[in-house]
């Protein structure tokens, strides 16, 4: 691409600089404390900051081009005249940057692997992108980069990659739908239908629907879900006639099934069409996330003893069932980035699972749940059992966890210094401590505070 073809895209106009300037190989930016020399700097607008205010920044740090919405003054026409920069001005930059995303991604014919669902998005999608490296030079999602900003950020660092592996997230009707129109995929995989924004959605059904979002923009059939999920099963099944649906499971009877499961500390192990897969993560829900792996990578024509290479050699994301051992020697699960009561089960179960060790459960308040607060909390409390040594919890609405909680000891915090200043004075090395609360409780304070 060139300036002149942001233009065309965008329908900007330009303000400064030369339309043939070459775009190749240079990355667009939304931050201009991160700009480096050669970057295309877009001026997002946010309810709290506005890029425009900050494109001069940008500039001086190297950039070539500028994408914002405000006329610039006689002085900043000077500045950026003898800056021999390009600046383009448009409507509105989150709209162009959308369509300058889709405009890429329609310029190549490389499989498009896209995930959403309810829980384990991230986790998933890591371990799909660790089974097409196998085969292909891939493409993820970074961090959190899952949304409207995120996703089309992540098309335009394609690169020399051949494939490509995106995260979709979602709080509202409409979101995947924008998401999945700009990266097209050509196999849409749900993880599950839970709880998580069931506050704004207002219902399960509803969480489905959203989701479903994702086969407006797929290219071709095929669709790869969890069929242990009750609505995905269901919907599998009313739908086999439409679409090339591949089902993975534990407990349904699925195309893709675990066999002679063996669960550890710090992996899993079974067996599948006689390949041994090794999972270097605990927890039935990474048995699941691989399977769905092994789907992708079977429909991508990836022989399976590349797709058990890939899975043993996964890469996770940071902050999710991170295993730490500290300098005393604890073993600190931490599991702080994001948490609903389908996460909270997965990781809840898991540490019942370790044996030999005191378990302590440091659990935080889950939100986006709307009037079904209490009640989510509740449930999750009543998964705290005497299997967890230590129960201690932080916040306004985890209360109600501690409330139904049957654990052996119960403390409850207001603050997470409070939960600092206990586990400080209580851990030993033989624990294994769990920590998990939705991403604005800042549980991976309390992590710092005792690796």
């Amino acid at each position: 691409m060139n300036v002149k073809d942001l233009l065309n895209i965008t329908d900007g106009s330009l303000i400064v600089g030369n339309s043939e300037f070459n775009l190749d190989g240079r990355d667009f930016v939304k931050d201009s404390r991160e700009v480096k020399e050669g970057d295309i700097y877009v001026a997002l607008k946010g309810e709290k900051f506005d890029g425009n205010d900050f494109y001069l920044d940008a500039v001086n740090k190297g950039a070539k081009v500028c994408i914002i919405t405000k006329n610039l003054t006689d002085e900043e026409l000077k500045i950026v005249k003898n800056k021999c920069i390009n600046i383009i001005k448009v409507e509105d930059t989150l709209g162009a940057l959308q369509k300058i995303a889709k405009f890429k991604r329609n310029l190549y014919n490389i499989p498009v692997v896209a995930i959403t669902g309810s829980v384990g998005k991230t986790s998933t999608k890591d371990m799909i992108a660790s089974v097409m490296k196998e085969k292909y030079n891939t493409l993820k999602t970074e961090g959190n980069y899952n949304n409207e900003i995120g996703v089309p950020l992540t098309i335009l660092r394609l690169n020399n990659e051949e494939a490509m592996c995106i995260e979709m997230g979602m709080n509202h009707f409409g979101e995947i739908r924008k998401l999945t129109n700009i990266a097209r995929p050509t196999i849409a995989v749900i993880t599950n239908i839970g709880t998580a924004h069931i506050g704004n959605l207002g219902s399960r059904e509803n969480i489905l629907k959203a989701k479903m979002e994702i086969l407006e923009g797929l290219i071709g059939n095929t669709v790869i879900i969890n069929n242990d999920n009750d609505l995905l099963n269901k919907w599998a099944i009313e739908n086999k006639d439409k679409y090339n649906i591949i089902t993975y499971g534990i407990k349904n009877n699925s195309k893709f099934m675990a066999k002679s499961i063996k669960s550890y500390e710090n992996k899993s192990e079974f067996y599948i069409n006689n390949q041994k897969i090794i999972v270097p993560v605990g927890g039935e829900h990474f048995v699941l996330n691989s399977l769905c792996a092994i789907a992708v990578g079977n429909e991508l024509n990836i022989p399976m003893d590349k797709i058990a290479e890939g899975i043993k050699n996964l890469d996770l994301s940071k902050k999710r069932m991170e295993i730490i051992k500290n300098e005393i020697g604890t073993t600190i699960i931490n599991d702080t980035y994001n948490a609903n009561y389908d996460s909270m089960k997965a990781a809840i179960e898991y540490l019942k699972e370790i044996k030999n060790k005191r378990k302590i459960a440091v659990l935080g308040d889950m939100l986006e749940l709307g009037s079904y607060s209490e009640k989510l909390h509740k449930d999750v409390g009543l998964l705290v059992d005497k299997n967890i040594d230590i129960l201690i919890t932080v916040g306004k609405e985890s209360k109600y966890i501690a409330e139904k909680s049957n654990a052996k000891e119960i403390y409850e915090f207001d603050s997470n210094n409070q939960a600092i200043e206990k586990l400080k004075s209580i851990i030993t090395k033989d624990d294994v401590i769990l920590l998990k609360a939705s991403n604005s409780m800042n549980f991976n304070e309390i992590t710092n505070s005792i690796k």
